[in-house]
């Protein structure tokens, strides 16, 4: 396999990160191999070798020209500052151009101990390998800023969770992997020097329009605000719950990094916790907003001496004001990134003042009936401006009908106002309405037979799936519906 590496974060000084080899593994098998990304990626060579792809995304062949290395950071992790995180299963091997000129990392993940494993043993369990194949693959289909996968492979070898389970490697791709956590472990020490470095290091990178302005930094901040109050409103749009935001796992480029326990929604709630380590319910689905700017904020703390200059501002106080000033512009941004792309999955070409009153109304029917989020907006696509037996199948996702009947008499009346034409606003409202999503139960089932019976046959049918989430697929159909009651999936897991 040939893969040319331009290996730019290597060349910051050494303490950014610990030069380190991957653990070799007994015996990896490749389970899947991401054809169209590592086109897209301009990796050549035999492709079609499994052995040899299970040696080098096991870790046990390093690639011509990479530079492995973990990177250092810290992170708020549910509000209590650890000063001290790190890549503890994460290798990254370097960064790969397109021939686009796209920069993009390669990172192993689960590929043994590195000098941030904090007494861990560096590997990943088989489950948390899937899952993150599977949502970060499908978040791609879905439009969704997010890091790829690569590769996945079994490593022959078990590690100890609650009980011994299969052991696996995941291969992923991103923009980049520096996160607020970086900035916040150097602004803890006092080395505003390595702020400064890491700064302009992600300006180059990923905001080089900053770079001609008054303040580089203070342009850095802005666009990083806008990137994720664009991201979080993408997630909440398709029912999606991160589980773990905390500031090492928000990513500076905007990209959704770190698919722990992940889950997208089956029935509605505003409150949805899937998470077992989110036992108050701070990164619940409701949450996700105020969490990332509560993130931001701590971005912008370790932004603050480079914001204006100390001789004339001793005591920070402007550097503050601008700080705040940014911030405040988050939730005006999220709520607007949010409300467009609702417009959007209802159809609706104008906007007026009345459709969040309409947006939240149906959310909270939705809420109140316990109607499948991802069903009730798919099957909003199909109606027409005027009523019809194809109502039938919304309203049976509606304990009481009634209440969503009276909504449809509203939606439909905004619909007439703006002269809507049914084939148009429907196709419209294919296009951003997933008839397919990673659901929990699906997931699980995997999982289960990947873990326990050796057999991927189901992840691989999952990810097929998965590849055409907006266009109906038939004899699929199983793939839409929502758990039955003994297949509901209460909580998902992290894996370390």
């Amino acid at each position: 396999m040939d893969l040319k590496f331009e290996n730019s974060f290597a060349q910051l000084p050494s303490y950014f990160y610990s030069r380190t080899q991957a653990t070799a593994v007994k015996d990896p098998k490749l389970i899947i191999f991401n054809q169209t990304l590592a086109e897209q990626l301009g990796v050549s060579g035999d492709l079609t070798n499994d052995n040899n792809l299970a040696q080098i995304f096991s870790g046990n062949l390093c690639p011509t020209g990479a530079e492995p290395l973990a990177t250092v950071y810290a992170g708020h992790q549910f509000g209590g500052f650890s000063p001290q995180l790190g890549d503890g299963r994460a290798l990254l091997l370097g960064e790969t151009v397109t021939a686009k000129g796209e920069r993009f990392d390669i990172q192993l993940k689960g590929a043994g101990p590195t000098p941030y494993s904090r007494n861990g043993d560096g590997r990943s369990a088989l489950g948390p390998v899937l899952r993150e194949y599977l949502v970060s693959e499908a978040m791609h289909k879905l439009g969704v800023e997010t890091t790829r996968a690569l590769a996945a492979v079994t490593t022959g070898e078990e590690v100890a969770r609650e009980r011994l389970v299969a052991g696996g490697v995941i291969t992923r791709v991103a923009k980049g992997f520096v996160r607020v956590g970086s900035f916040e472990y150097f602004s803890s020490q006092g080395n505003q020097q390595a702020v400064k470095q890491l700064a302009d290091y992600e300006i180059a990178r990923h905001y080089p329009q900053a770079k001609n302005t008054d303040n580089p930094y203070v342009a850095f901040l802005a666009a990083v605000i806008d990137k994720q109050a664009k991201l979080i409103a993408q997630w909440m749009n398709i029912g999606f719950i991160h589980g773990v935001m905390n500031t090492d796992n928000m990513a500076i480029s905007g990209e959704t990094i770190d698919y722990g326990p992940c889950a997208f929604m089956d029935e509605f709630s505003h409150k949805r916790v899937y998470s077992s380590i989110d036992r108050n319910g701070r990164y619940a689905y409701s949450n996700q907003p105020q969490i990332g700017q509560w993130n931001l904020v701590r971005l912008a703390e370790t932004l603050l001496p480079l914001f204006a200059n100390r001789d004339k501002d001793p005591e920070g106080k402007v550097a503050v004001g601008i700080a705040e000033e940014l911030l405040n512009d988050y939730q005006e941004k999220y709520q607007a990134y949010w409300l467009s792309g609702l417009r959007r999955k209802l159809g609706l070409r104008t906007a007026q003042e009345q459709d969040l009153t309409l947006v939240d109304n149906l959310l909270n029917i939705m809420e109140q009936n316990n109607a499948d989020f991802t069903l009730t907006f798919y099957y909003l696509s199909q109606l027409s401006e005027e009523g019809s037996a194809k109502d039938e199948p919304l309203q049976k996702l509606f304990t009481q009908p009634n209440e969503i009947n009276t909504w449809l008499t509203t939606w439909r009346k905004r619909l007439a106002d703006e002269s809507s034409i049914d084939k148009k606003r429907q196709t419209s409202m294919q296009s951003v309405n997933p008839i397919y999503i990673p659901r929990n139960h699906q997931i699980e089932k995997a999982i289960r037979l990947a873990e326990d019976q050796n057999d991927f046959s189901a992840f691989h049918s999952l990810n097929s799936v998965l590849q055409n989430p907006f266009s109906y697929q038939p004899g699929k159909e199983n793939y839409m519906l929502p758990p039955k009651s003994d297949e509901v999936v209460h909580q998902t897991f992290c894996g370390t």
